[in-house]
């Protein structure tokens, strides 16, 4: 069965062309930044989470948790106003701050500020779970993109915003990662056709300098130089949350220093191998995104 596996993902790497690198655990093991004994909290990375809204409170907290198991020292949370009491129940070490919001229960831009002042002292950001879709988000967005120095993940709505709007991506001030679905891809200008995932999200990374974890079987993570697939994952991890424990993983290990597009392309492994793990422990129907989170721990010794 491995070595079907291994044919299979050879097939596909020769497909890609380029120097396509098949994602391995030793590959985990060398990115993963080792740990001084003298060490504290603040040399495990200080991140910044922008996300929740009414009816969606689930995305803030397991995007954090998965951020925790995953090392992060200090977690910032932040959340529109409307749903601050639910979050902050569900979140214990994470620190949870309300955010401006609108009569929706919403992120407005009046956030904005209190944001940026955060994101000064912060190594790395997350925008967009659950989110919903506004004007205000893509004001939000753009004023991280431009106001902050650390790498930025978009994800869910923080991608969605930019559906007619790409252009803001070419005022980052600092490294960018997109987070897409096939219908996210979509909206940002990509194919996800089979043929033409990849040709797709190598142009959509050199155009704006960005690095394209495009989700799916066979994860593709691509960067301006260089492009990973990942051979981990199952049916099991297509669940509403799932996604939002693979931004928390990637926070995670970009605040800790993993460079950016290695950073995706192991969140992408670990993601899978984690999912792989549940499956095999719960099954592919009964797995849910809270049991992967609980489970990270058996990959990061």
């Amino acid at each position: 069965m491995i070595d079907k596996l291994h044919a299979g993902l050879k097939r596909m790497s020769a497909l890609y062309r380029d120097g396509c690198v098949i994602v391995t655990e030793e590959m985990i093991d060398e990115l993963l930044p080792k740990r001084d004994r003298n060490a504290h909290k603040g040399d495990f990375g200080r991140v910044l989470i922008v996300a929740g809204s009414v009816g969606y409170t689930g995305a803030p907290v397991l995007a954090a948790n998965a951020a925790l198991r995953t090392g992060a020292g200090l977690i910032f949370t932040g959340v529109p106003e409307a749903v601050y009491p639910i979050v902050a129940h569900k979140l214990d070490e994470p620190m949870v701050f309300p955010l401006a919001c609108d009569a929706e229960g919403g992120l407005d831009a009046r956030a904005i500020p209190e944001l940026t002042h955060r994101l000064e002292q912060c190594d790395a950001c997350l925008v967009g779970p659950g989110l919903g879709r506004s004007p205000a988000i893509l004001e939000i967005v753009s004023a991280v993109l431009t106001r902050t120095a650390c790498p930025v993940i978009l994800d869910a709505d923080g991608i969605n915003c930019l559906e007619g709007h790409i252009d803001v991506l070419g005022q980052a001030r600092s490294p960018v990662i997109l987070t897409p679905h096939d219908g996210e891809f979509r909206r940002l200008g990509g194919d996800p056709a089979p043929d033409r995932r990849y040709e797709s999200a190598k142009t959509l990374a050199r155009t704006w300098g960005v690095t394209v974890l495009l989700k799916g079987h066979r994860t593709l993570t691509v960067g301006p130089e260089q492009v990973y697939l990942n051979p981990t994952g199952n049916p099991g991890m297509a669940t509403g949350g799932s996604g939002d424990v693979l931004a928390g993983i990637l926070l995670s290990l970009l605040g800790q220093g993993v460079p950016p597009t290695k950073a995706a392309a192991a969140a992408a492994w670990l993601h899978g191998a984690v999912g792989d793990y549940c499956a095999g422990a719960w099954g592919e129907y009964g797995m849910t995104p809270t049991d992967m989170i609980a489970c990270l721990p058996h990959f990061l010794k």
